[in-house]
Formats: C-alpha cells, sequence, structure tokens
C-alpha cells in the first residue's frame, strides 16, 4: 500500500499535462511535468530503501498533499480542480496510517486491513471522479481546441488587416502627394490667367515712373539754368516740385513691388502662417488682376465693377495668399460667368460684378455678385466637389472651389455660402472668423 500515493503523484501529473494538450500554457508546463515525473520515479526508489514502512508512507502522502495544494492554486489547472480535491481522502489515509505505524506499530498491525482498506477505497475514488469528469475535460479540450483555431483564425486576420492598413496607408501617402502636386498645378495654372492682368497692372506705375522721370530730368535743366542766372529762388521752387516728382516715383515704385511680390506670394507654397491683412486692399488688388487677365485674352469684354469696401474694418488673421487665392478664384468665375451670359447676344446686358466687403463681431464677410449665368439647382450641391466642372472639356480643372472650400473651412474655420438662380447670376458669400 506504499505505493498509493507515489503512483496517485506520477498519474496527477500526467492528467495535468494532458489537459494541456490544446492550451497555450502547454510550452509553459511540458518540461517541468516531464522532470516531475522522473523525480517521482526516483524519489520512490529513493525512499523504498532508505526509509521505513512508516515513514514512506508519511512522506508519500506529503508529497501528494503538496501536489494537490499546488496544483490548486494554480490557475491553468482550475478546469480539473474537482478531480485534484479527489486526490485529498488518499492524501490524508496514507498519513493517517504512516503516523499510526509510526507511534503505535501494535494498534496498526491489528487493524491494518482497515488502514489498507481506506488507501485502496481512497486510490478507486480517485479514479472514479475521472470517469466523472472526463466527458467535461473531453468537452474542454474541445473547447481549446477551438480556442487554438480562433487564435489561429484571429492572427491571420490581424496580419491581413495589418497589411491592408499599411497598403491603405500608401496609398493615403500617394494621394496626398498626388493632391500638393494637383493644388500647385492649379496655382500655377490660376497665375498663367493672371500674367496678362499682372503686366497690365505693373504697366500703369512703370508709365508713371518714366514719366516722372523724364519731367524730373528738364526740371534739373531748369534749375541749373535758374542757379547760373543767380535766381535762387525760382532753382528752390524748381527744386520743391522735383522733390514731389520723386515722392510719387517712389509711390509709383512701390505699387510694381507690391504687384511683383503678390504675384511671387501667389505662385510659392503657403507658408501656413497667419499674418494681419486688411481684406479691402487683398480683395480690390485681385479683383483688378482678375479682369485685366480676361480682357487680355479678349479685348472686346467689358464689365462693370462696383466695389462696397466697409470702412474701417478690422485688420484680421490670415494666410494672404490662400485666401487671395480663394478671391481670385471667385473673381475668376464671376467673370467668365458675365462673359458667356455676354455672348448670348443680348444688346441691352450689361456685365457687372458687385464685391462687398463688412463686419460684425465675429467675422468679416466678402460677397461676391455676378448677373451672369446662374448655377442650375441640381449641380449646386456639387459645385464644390473636386474635379467638378461647368466649363468646358480644357477650360477648367474643376479644383478652383473645392481648394477654395478647403482654405476657407478647413484653413480659417469660415464658411463659403452660395445664393444662385439660373439666368439672373449668383452670389458667393465667404466668411471668415475674427480671431
Amino acid at each position: 500500500m506504499d505505493v498509493f500515493s507515489f503512483l496517485a503523484v506520477f498519474l496527477l501529473v500526467k492528467r495535468l499535462q494532458k489537459s494541456l494538450k490544446f492550451s497555450p500554457a502547454r510550452g509553459k508546463w511540458a518540461p517541468l511535468f516531464t522532470m516531475a515525473s522522473w523525480i517521482i520515479v526516483g524519489v520512490y526508489i529513493l525512499a523504498v530503501i532508505f526509509l521505513h514502512e512508516g515513514l514512506l508512507k508519511i512522506f508519500g502522502g506529503g508529497i501528494l498533499l503538496g501536489a494537490i495544494i499546488f496544483s490548486e492554486k494554480e490557475p491553468d489547472f482550475h478546469p480539473l480542480l474537482s478531480f485534484i480535491k479527489a486526490h485529498y481522502p488518499l492524501a490524508a489515509a496514507t498519513v493517517l496510517a504512516g503516523l499510526v505505524q509510526v507511534v503505535a506499530i501494535g494498534f496498526f498491525d491489528k487493524y491494518d486491513n482497515y488502514f489498507d482498506f481506506a488507501i485502496l477505497g481512497s486510490f478507486i475514488w480517485i479514479f472514479a471522479r475521472w470517469a466523472t469528469t472526463r466527458k467535461q475535460l473531453q468537452e474542454f479540450d474541445l473547447i481549446q481546441q477551438q480556442n487554438l483555431v480562433l487564435d489561429k483564425l484571429v492572427a491571420e486576420r490581424t496580419a491581413e488587416l495589418t497589411q491592408q492598413k499599411n497598403e491603405l496607408q500608401q496609398t493615403l501617402e500617394l494621394l496626398q502627394t498626388t493632391q500638393q502636386q494637383l493644388i500647385q498645378s492649379e496655382k500655377l495654372a490660376s497665375l498663367g490667367e493672371l500674367t496678362a492682368g499682372i503686366a497690365h497692372e505693373i504697366q500703369n506705375p512703370l508709365n508713371f515712373v518714366n514719366n516722372f522721370s523724364e519731367v524730373s530730368i528738364e526740371m534739373i535743366d531748369e534749375m541749373e539754368q535758374e542757379l547760373a542766372k543767380g535766381d535762387t529762388a525760382e532753382a528752390i521752387a524748381i527744386a520743391a516740385d522735383i522733390k514731389e516728382n520723386l515722392g510719387k516715383i517712389i509711390h509709383h515704385g512701390k505699387r510694381a513691388d507690391g504687384i511683383v511680390k503678390g504675384m511671387l506670394q501667389h505662385s510659392r507654397a503657403s507658408t501656413g502662417v497667419k499674418e494681419p491683412t486688411n481684406i479691402n486692399t487683398l480683395a480690390d488688388e485681385y479683383l483688378r488682376l482678375a479682369y485685366h487677365g480676361l480682357r487680355a485674352k479678349d479685348k472686346s469684354f467689358n464689365a462693370e465693377m462696383i466695389t462696397h469696401f466697409g470702412d474701417k474694418l478690422p485688420m484680421i488673421k490670415i494666410i494672404p495668399q490662400d485666401i487671395g487665392r480663394v478671391l481670385l478664384n471667385l473673381f475668376t468665375n464671376a467673370f467668365y460667368a458675365v462673359q458667356e451670359k455676354q455672348k448670348e447676344g443680348d444688346a441691352a446686358y450689361r456685365p457687372t460684378i458687385e464685391v462687398i466687403t463688412s463686419a460684425s463681431k465675429d467675422f468679416i464677410k466678402v460677397q461676391v455678385k455676378d448677373n451672369g449665368l446662374g448655377i442650375r439647382d441640381e449641380i449646386k450641391q456639387k459645385i464644390m466637389q473636386p474635379f467638378f466642372t461647368t466649363k468646358p472639356t480644357g477650360q477648367g480643372t474643376g479644383l478652383g472651389l473645392s481648394l477654395s472650400y478647403d482654405i476657407v473651412v478647413k484653413g480659417h474655420g469660415g464658411k463659403i455660402d452660395l445664393h444662385s438662380k439660373e439666368g439672373e447670376g449668383s452670389e458667393f458669400i465667404v466668411k471668415l472668423p475674427l480671431i
């Protein structure tokens, strides 16, 4: 009967090892179980050789009790908890028999059959509990197998999703690069449209500079003659006129310089830095540039430009080249709309563009009105979409209003509203928040 406790420990280790066949924890416990099996065999052989029969029972029962307590505490073995607890009677019976055999050998010899029956019965009880829990363990093994399959499927799906995410990220980066290229192309295209207008605007101040320079040279000759005569009073008067001319030359030179800087600013990438800007000056400059740009391509075209710029509007913090691009697009579209309506041949028609600026407590508003063709109701919702255009093929990219919407709404937290009636004209209202 001494062998039952050691045999029970050995079988318990093997049963626990089998229960983890499909568990992720198998790798953790497999080497420990193999080592424990050999240790149990070795310890039993040494105990049989060196220990008294009673001490052998106590030692075997103690090892079994330790194995039970250890197994109960491990979460990996909780599905077998009822089977593990079934070993307690055998451990108790073996230890009790060993103690009695050591302490009261006579009593043990008299009742040894009862002790042997208790140990044997406890051992049989373990197998009875094993039989009743076997079905549960099979179901648990099946669940573990299914979990392994699910884990594998999840891992495969995760890998697929990760790959798809990486592919989508690459596609997004490609789209962002393409978007930047399209934006730059749109800017260069609008710059090309402005070339004639810019040339016209620069020509005016340059003419003033040339004219005042020629007059100033003649006046210097006159001043020299008056000085030669000794008429210093007249020379001083001429010098004052020359000084006034030089002031006008500086003024028109700065005007030409401002136009060139505006053109360069329009062509380069946005800095993203907002700076205080006079919206009236910005709108007036781009309105004239858009008009003269169109006039350069069609000398017969004329339009009335009406401006109602609000008095004493506060400076607004915006990105000037971006908002300038928005205004240029709205002005260009307005001139295109009235030009197309003029081609219908109505002699009484007078193309008119009206620009109104105003301010409220929270925002500055820019209204761009035209009496052109107007926009059909069915396409109003599409007008801000990328690549949508009402112009013939080759005359529009479909990016102007889309980029304008992004600049105003996403870049500046503003709004763009559209009011239009087919055949009567359109009005775009840009609202920019005062920060």
